[in-house]
């Protein structure tokens, strides 16, 4: 029953509509209790199923393509065909189902999930990793993900009570990140930091309350260590329980009238100050 669409050409058979079983069992995907049981997710969008296609540690199981879609991506369908992954015509309202967009783009793929174990993500002797506490917003946990990748972070682990680094928001948000570097996904905030101290990394928590800023502390060379930062929810930061079981914590110094800057933002400064100062 599979379908390979392949630019103008596409077979006589109707597309599958949103009742057609396999359509049915993709859209499981879309919530986080139907992603654990399959051990797949969804991803969305041209730039990110390229991504997912160069993947080497996971495989994707198939493509759902709108007729139009396929019109635009002919290459990147004839690239899943060669490489043996079914791809799939779908209606534009079986796309919609699958979609967490307001404007769906006609193209997804159905993937195996990206966490490794810890032991795995910190293989070897990592220089930076970001762990995300506590971290709920699905948006910003996919923007650190990418901002870790921009800065050649090791690996990003999701640790405690994070969002999923599945959920549809958060893959969009990490524009195919999600596929560059380890993943790592534990609700035992203390196995985190355990398994970070075992391979080497001192833990910093990132703390817009820390006696010390990020300036002071690359002045005095304490960067330059392998470096787990750990970031805390938009909302409440980290918990004070949380920042004590650390190895020393840093702010980003506000030199404006700003009050703080978001998760993300913050992210990327601390960060990209542990990456300049390693390479110095």
């Amino acid at each position: 029953m599979s379908q390979h669409v392949s630019g103008h050409n596409r077979p006589e058979a109707a597309p599958f509509t949103e009742r057609t079983p396999r359509v049915v069992a993709a859209r499981h995907l879309t919530r986080r209790q139907g992603r654990d049981k399959a051990g797949r997710f969804l991803v969305e969008g041209a730039q990110a199923v390229r991504e997912a296609l160069a993947w080497t540690s996971g495989e994707v199981h198939e493509l759902f393509v709108t007729a139009t879609a396929a019109e635009r991506n002919a290459d990147l369908l004839r690239s899943a065909s060669a490489r043996g992954i079914r791809v799939s015509e779908v209606d534009d309202r079986a796309a919609a189902s699958l979609s967490e967009t307001v404007t769906p783009q006609g193209l997804i793929a159905v993937c195996d999930v990206v966490p490794q174990p810890l032991e795995a993500a910190l293989r070897g002797t990592p220089r930076l990793v970001a762990v995300l506490h506590g971290v709920s917003d699905p948006g910003n946990a996919g923007t650190v993900t990418r901002v870790a990748d921009a800065a050649g972070a090791d690996a990003v682990i999701f640790a405690g009570d994070t969002v999923d680094p599945h959920n549809g928001k958060c893959v969009r948000a990490s524009t195919g990140s999600l596929f560059h570097l380890p993943i790592a996904r534990s609700r035992d905030a203390d196995e985190v930091f355990a398994a970070c101290r075992a391979a080497g990394l001192r833990l910093v928590a990132a703390d817009g309350y820390a006696e010390h800023d990020l300036v002071e502390a690359s002045a005095k060379g304490d960067l330059k260590h392998p470096t787990a930062w750990v970031f805390g929810s938009e909302a409440h930061g980290l918990p004070d329980d949380v920042v004590a079981k650390l190895d020393t914590s840093l702010k980003v110094p506000l030199y404006g009238a700003a009050e703080s800057l978001n998760l993300a933002t913050a992210a990327a400064v601390c960060l990209y100050a542990s990456a300049r100062d390693h390479r110095n």
